[in-house]
């Protein structure tokens, strides 16, 4: 796909992974539709575009919310005339243990309003953006892209039961769509990305963040430009579909 003229909406696109897939489709002159829930992100996103020389523009928008992702992406087609590729990106974490027993006493176990908020943003909202992007590429006629942003938790991380079958299902979706939606010229693919350096990541501990990267072969932490540049590739090679381009350094859990 070439990509000068395209329109790319990004969820989760006010900042992290997000901003930095939306600034590197910008570089290849793709104008962008950023959702978020936060204006304020949103808006550095959108100044950070448009210095590239593209549009961009902003939509508040909860993707757990059907309403809202319908109402959003039918802003973006009225705004900009079309839609190219959808980059679901959007993701919060809850993590807990399943179960915590200590001195033969529950201490702790992961609650269903833990397990629910996660699922409801990262697998139904990857969901919901994935069927209504679909659908307007298909009536608009020229084929599109959707990228699932899934894990390396996909594999199973203690402490992330919720993360770590949200994560699955994503991938597991990009499979599917890129066999059912095929008909309409639009590929499905997928990006696992491994530790990436994020606001959360970026302020722990010295010692918490030597733990966590010890297990890691390239010894660092991945960097958001890293996986944006995974999304072009995918993005720009119109063979790729239907997998999950893994982009961990290395680690396998």
């Amino acid at each position: 796909m070439d990509l000068n003229g395209k329109l790319v909406v990004i969820t989760g696109g006010g900042k992290g992974i997000g901003r930095a897939i939306a600034a590197a489709f910008a570089e290849r002159g793709a104008d962008l539709a950023l959702l978020d829930l936060d204006e304020a992100d949103l808006i550095h996103s959108k100044a950070l575009c448009e210095s590239k020389g593209v549009t961009a523009h902003t939509y508040l928008c909860n993707v757990a919310r059907e309403e809202q992702v319908i109402a959003a992406l039918d802003a973006v087609v009225r705004d900009a005339g079309r839609l190219d590729v959808l980059v679901n990106n959007a993701g919060i974490t809850r993590d807990a243990l399943l179960l915590k027993v200590k001195d033969g006493k529950v201490a702790g176990k992961m609650s269903l309003q833990q397990w629910q908020a996660v699922l409801d943003v990262n697998l139904t909202g990857v969901f919901l953006c994935g069927r209504e992007a679909a659908e307007r590429m298909a009536l608009l006629g020229h084929g599109g892209l959707i990228i699932n942003i899934s894990s390396i938790s996909r594999h199973g991380n203690a402490g992330q039961s919720n993360y770590s079958a949200a994560k699955a299902g994503v991938a597991a979706m990009a499979v599917v769509w890129a066999r059912e939606l095929a008909r309409y010229a639009i590929r499905a693919a997928a990006i696992a990305p491994g530790f990436v350096r994020t606001d959360i990541l970026g302020a722990m501990k010295a010692e918490v963040l030597e733990k966590i990267l010890a297990p890691v072969p390239a010894g660092r932490l991945g960097e958001a430009d890293e996986i944006a540049r995974a999304a072009l590739f995918i993005a720009e090679n119109d063979y790729f579909n239907g997998r999950v381009l893994e982009v961990d350094g290395g680690l396998r859990l």
